[in-house]
């Protein structure tokens, strides 16, 4: 029995120190939720700590990008059909508020209950969209998706209803403080990115999420081993439209107006993906990270340039860099960076004894 003891002992010191028995994995886990936790803390107390109208403007659209980029990777990231026409769902549940506001005579706060109806308009639009294009794969989904956006966007400066190219407004919300005009916003934007992260999360771990990654390997093989395609893709870009159609409702109503070259604005789904790539495309943290990072980037750069195309330029350049040098994005690159610098130190420290 002693002997066994013995023998066991070194592959129990084995287990903890190489970081993959259950010490390390609980000490992972107890950081990432503390990590979560300290994040949210700051997220909830920013607009009150830094009462700033064009720093918490900055927060409003940052989250809102922060959703759209996570509901961009539930679909685009973890099923590897790679989408160009998310913007439609986005103008979809813009424009959806605005008509909705104005024929029903909504105004103040009672605009808010629109947002969840604009993503249940763009989820509708997804399905026939989907049940269209995900009968294609990879570069002709593609193009598929662009060809929908631009129908989306000449429909949208032609059509009577949205106001052609002149646009539609949205209802003033009443006699807000001007001070804090921008704290409902900002705090309905972090519920629904946060839910949106969530949900991400669930799907990756969750059966349904091993289903579109093992389309995104080899769809052929994945059907052969009883996984039902279409059902999996359609259900995942539906989802993702629902959430991008909420976001796009929320963002109309903080900027109060919905033009079509602006709702429909190509540069939307180029700055997403952008996002997506930038962080780790198919990660949770990854297009989190890739928004918190570019997109108050991108808004600052705005404000400094007195040509808006310079910032675009350099996103651009920044686009084709991450293409070349991070192609998996910076949250696996970093993560197998600090590995790597683990297991050195660790080996060191080992050496030294």
């Amino acid at each position: 029995m002693t002997e066994q003891l013995g023998a066991e002992a070194p592959l129990a010191t084995t287990i903890v120190t190489t970081g993959t028995g259950p010490v390390p994995r609980l000490r992972h886990r107890m950081s990432a939720v503390a990590g979560v936790a300290v994040a949210a803390a700051i997220a909830a107390v920013y607009p009150l700590v830094i009462t700033n109208p064009t720093a918490t403007n900055f927060g409003v659209v940052t989250l809102i990008f922060v959703t759209v980029a996570s509901a961009w990777n539930i679909f685009s990231g973890y099923s590897g059909y790679l989408s160009l026409g998310h913007a439609v769902f986005y103008g979809t549940g813009a424009y959806f508020l605005c008509v909705a506001a104005k024929d029903w005579h909504l105004s103040g706060a009672a605009v808010f209950w629109l947002v969840p109806l604009g993503g249940v308009a763009a989820a509708v639009i997804a399905v026939p969209l989907g049940l269209v294009a995900l009968r294609v794969r990879r570069h002709t989904f593609v193009v598929i998706t662009i060809a929908f956006f631009f129908i989306a966007q000449l429909s949208a400066s032609n059509l009577g209803v949205t106001g052609g190219s002149s646009g539609i407004l949205v209802p003033v919300p009443g006699n807000w403080d001007p001070a804090t005009y921008n704290n409902p916003f900002y705090y309905l934007a972090l519920i629904i990115a946060a839910a949106t992260v969530a949900l991400a999360w669930w799907v990756r771990r969750s059966r349904f999420g091993l289903q579109l990654r093992a389309i995104r390997d080899d769809e052929d093989r994945a059907a052969g081993l009883g996984v039902r395609a279409m059902p999996c893709k359609l259900t995942a870009l539906v989802v993702s439209a629902f959430i991008t159609g909420m976001a796009g409702a929320l963002w109309v109503f903080f900027i109060g107006e919905a033009f079509p070259q602006f709702v429909f604005d190509p540069l939307f789904d180029l700055a997403v993906v952008l996002m997506a790539f930038f962080g780790g495309l198919g990660t949770v943290a990854g297009p989190v990270l890739g928004a918190l990072i570019l997109e108050p980037t991108q808004l600052w750069l705005n404000l400094q340039q007195s040509n808006s195309y310079e910032s675009e330029i350099l996103f651009g350049a920044l686009f084709l860099a991450v293409i070349l040098f991070l192609p998996r994005g910076a949250v696996p690159t970093g993560a197998e960076y600090l590995t790597k610098w683990r297991a050195r130190w660790r080996q060191s420290h080992e050496d030294a004894q």
